[in-house]
């Protein structure tokens, strides 16, 4: 039906916030794009980057595989990704024209860190500058100017959805994604003392509670010239 793209900072940020979205998505037969953007080779105090770069692109392959997603990577490490330069706008633009989707995606713009809040901008600002024939990447042509979704921050901070999707059917399946960056769950666990998979669920139960579902998602429309929609994207 659709062509959906998410544009995610970490490997497994669309685990945490959109993957019982996407899990729905597939279900309805929508083709279901994720590209990564940065490698997270710096998420982990032990493993070096060059290790922990290989170790989550193989996490994120098993995740995707889980949920029948393709999946891109940016080519950006951790804390390497800026919003004000043309160079990544490009990178960013060359993955829209090349999946050409129905809609998309993304960090919200008021996340809690760097690399989530310039992937946000950087989408922003691709968005647009993919619809330009002229405007000359890899992938020549022009994307469709689509709805853009920021996906909820972590734990909700600062972030009240607009749109809210039923996930209830796909939580265990979302968790077992998630599951897959055994890295980053143990790391959290050991480091940090945080049980990362009962968090994401307790998040869920939270926006769940908003809308009357059991489990939700939670997401927020961009709002601004030829952005709208009258049509329900989101399943």
């Amino acid at each position: 039906m659709y062509t959906v793209l998410v544009i995610s900072c970490h490997p497994d940020d669309m685990e945490i916030a959109c993957a019982g979205t996407l899990l729905k998505c597939k279900e309805r037969g929508d083709r279901v794009v994720v590209c990564h953007l940065s490698s997270g080779d710096l998420g982990h105090v032990e493993i070096p980057p060059e290790e922990l770069r290989i170790m989550r692109a193989e996490e994120a392959k098993r995740s995707a595989e889980i949920g029948g997603f393709e999946i891109m990577y940016g080519g950006f490490d951790d804390l390497k990704i800026f919003d004000n330069n043309k160079e990544s706008r490009d990178k960013v633009v060359e993955v829209i024209k090349k999946v050409n989707p129905d809609f998309i995606i993304t960090h919200s713009p008021d996340d809690y860190m760097p690399d989530h809040t310039a992937v946000s901008k950087l989408v922003f600002d691709a968005c647009f500058a993919a619809t330009l024939p002229n405007y000359h990447v890899k992938t020549e042509g022009a994307a469709r100017l689509v709805p853009l979704y920021y996906m909820d921050t972590l734990c909700g901070v600062n972030f009240n959805p607009t749109e809210y999707v039923d996930v209830s059917p796909y939580i265990d399946k979302k968790l077992k994604m998630l599951n897959c960056h055994e890295s980053q769950i143990v790391w959290m666990r050991d480091h940090d003392h945080i049980d990362f998979p009962d968090m994401v669920r307790t998040c869920c139960r939270y926006r769940g509670f908003q809308c009357g579902a059991e489990y939700a998602e939670g997401f927020r429309q961009c709002q601004v010239y030829l952005k709208g929609t009258t049509k329900r994207l989101l399943p």
